[in-house]
This record gives structure tokens, sequence and C-alpha cells, in this order.
């Protein structure tokens, strides 16, 4: 009965050593892929940094405007004017002066202690 007990429980052993190693090597396994990944990642950051630093560059008008000079008339490419972007005429004008009854009703509803936020917007058109 001990002799079971005992090679029982030298089983159950060696089966948690195992299991315990097996834990341990999956564990540094995981670790390693963890620091694999966060150095990929920090040389894609450094990668992104530097593009964006070429990109900057590059896009500066001193360096884009010999190109578009060089490419004008392959191109036709005409200067801007601002007519094309827009006039001073669509802009719509400020009012004269503020609506005084409308300032009028809503400050009277405020002291009344009726707040104009809670009524529907239907009722107030």
């Amino acid at each position: 009965m001990i002799r079971t007990l005992n090679i029982v429980l030298t089983l159950t052993s060696i089966a948690a050593l195992v299991g315990v190693y097996a834990l341990k090597y999956s564990v540094e396994e995981t670790a390693s892929t963890k620091a694999a990944l966060e150095r990929t990642i920090s040389r894609q950051v450094a990668d992104l940094s530097l593009l964006k630093a070429d990109w900057a560059y590059l896009n500066q008008p001193a360096h884009v405007g010999p190109i578009v000079a060089r490419h004008q008339e392959q191109l036709n490419l005409q200067p801007l004017k601002q007519a094309q972007i827009s006039s001073f005429n669509i802009i719509p004008m400020r009012p004269a002066a503020p609506d005084t009854s409308a300032l009028d009703a809503l400050f009277e509803s405020l002291e009344a202690g009726v707040d104009p936020a809670d009524t529907p917007l239907q009722s107030m058109q």
C-alpha cells in the first residue's frame, strides 16, 4: 500500500516537473517573440519618422518650384488666380444689429425658470 502510494506520488512529481519545464520554455519563447516584435516596431517607427522627414523636405516650395517650372510647358500649368478660388461677393455680410427681441425673449424665459434647451425643436420654429 505504501509502496503504491510512493510510486503514484513519484509519477505525479515527475509529471508536475515536466509541466513546469514545459511552461517555463513556453514563457521564454513568448518573451523572445515579444522582444522581437518590439524591435520590429521600433525599427518601423524610426523608418516612419525618416519617411515623414523626407516627405516634408520634398514638399517644400523651394524644392517643388524648380520641378514645376521645368515641366510647366509639358503639363500646361498656369498660375493660380484668386478668381478661381472664390470671390468676396459670396461671403455673407454680418447683420447690422443683433435681434434684440429674440435675446429679450430668451432672457425672460431664463428668468422665469424655463430652459429653452428643454423645448422640442419643432415648437421653436
